[in-house]
């Protein structure tokens, strides 16, 4: 789930999406108001006059604000089983946008998927450049989204095993899959909430196994600040977690992806910790390799209480220690006892 905000969808824009789906609208503009108790708005709407790719470029890109995020619902030509018509969700968050601006709307989409209907949402696009938002943008989001990388994680593994099959010489340098290497399907919804951590759309994720399904899952995403990230850590259970950790180093502003694998002491099963550990190191491969999230630090923890502000300021950015030798004064020569020696009678 996400970070939810309590802004809600106004009665009059309520009102209009219950009778919008009969065709008539292709592009619905949606925005949160500035008033003291913001809500959910209709800003712009505008009604179909061609084919939905044809339409795309006329009707988005003049709407768009180049400098205030806003939401566009955008009717497809496809309907589903029941001969309604499917909508795509935008995004749209340009990056030099107010930082505020931005979590404000990244907090509230779920608001706006549950009051339009989740059903009639086909797919989710986010965009924070006008390139993107271009028709071509995004049918170059689509044709990523085929790619043998972020299409099947079944296939991936499928295709893994056979290369494994084919490599049957063996000797003592051998390496042969094992529980270090395992790796589970994951669900459609963590597939979509890693490409929309790619696309900064949130800024954590956590996931779990299921352990009898076998199955890695989304259980929670939404944008957080290192200050709430303690609180998200479960005490009793172990967790993966990708967090983009905003700060500022050295004077400039940056922003780093920590994988951070919690596993609270001995409280959990066996089979758990041995799951969770095997796990890891291929969904940090996937995380990486099929969707070109650049980790710049694993960290493995117990509790949420070890990650503070110092913990991950040192954990990215550690203080150089010298490690330069000093060298000693070296001591006299050793020339032995000292001997007595008597002056010769005169």
């Amino acid at each position: 789930m996400s970070h939810q905000t309590g802004i809600t969808a106004s009665d009059k824009l309520k009102k209009f999406l219950g009778k919008c789906r009969d065709g008539r609208y292709r592009l619905l503009k949606i925005c949160i108001s500035d008033s003291g108790m913001p809500q959910l708005e209709l800003e712009e709407s505008r009604e179909g006059s061609s084919s939905w790719d044809k339409d795309w470029d006329k009707y988005i890109l003049p709407s768009v604000d180049p400098d205030q995020p806003t939401y566009f619902l955008y009717r497809l030509d496809e309907k589903d089983g029941s001969e309604n018509f499917l909508w795509l969700l935008i995004s749209w968050s340009p990056d030099h946008a107010h930082t505020r601006q931005k979590m404000l709307y990244a907090s509230t989409k779920a608001t706006l998927k549950k009051e339009f209907g989740q059903g009639q949402i086909k797919d989710e696009y986010f965009a924070s450049t006008k390139e993107e938002l271009t028709l071509r943008g995004y049918e170059k989001h689509m044709a990523s989204m085929d790619g043998p990388g972020v299409l099947s994680q079944q296939e991936l593994e499928m295709k893994e095993i056979k290369e494994t099959e084919t490599r049957v010489d063996i000797g003592v340098d051998t390496k042969q899959q094992t529980m270090s290497s395992l790796m589970f399907p994951m669900q459609k919804e963590a597939l979509s909430a890693l490409e929309s951590f790619r696309m900064r759309s949130v800024d954590y994720l956590q996931l779990a196994i299921d352990i009898p399904g076998e199955k890695i899952l989304l259980t929670k995403d939404g944008v957080y600040n290192a200050e709430e990230l303690p609180k998200l850590i479960p005490t009793e259970s172990a967790r993966y977690h990708l967090f983009r950790y905003k700060h500022v180093h050295q004077g400039e502003a940056t922003a780093s992806v920590l994988f951070i694998y919690s596993m609270p002491g001995y409280s959990v099963s066996i089979k758990e910790r041995m799951l969770y550990s095997s796990c890891k190191n291929s969904l940090v491969d996937t995380i990486q390799n099929q969707f070109n999230i650049e980790i710049s630090r694993k960290v493995e923890i117990e509790t949420g209480s070890e990650l503070t502000e110092a913990f991950l300021q040192n954990e990215l950015h550690p203080i150089a220690q010298d490690t330069k030798p000093k060298f000693a004064k070296p001591a006299m020569p050793n020339r032995g006892r000292k001997r007595l020696t008597k002056a010769p009678p005169s």
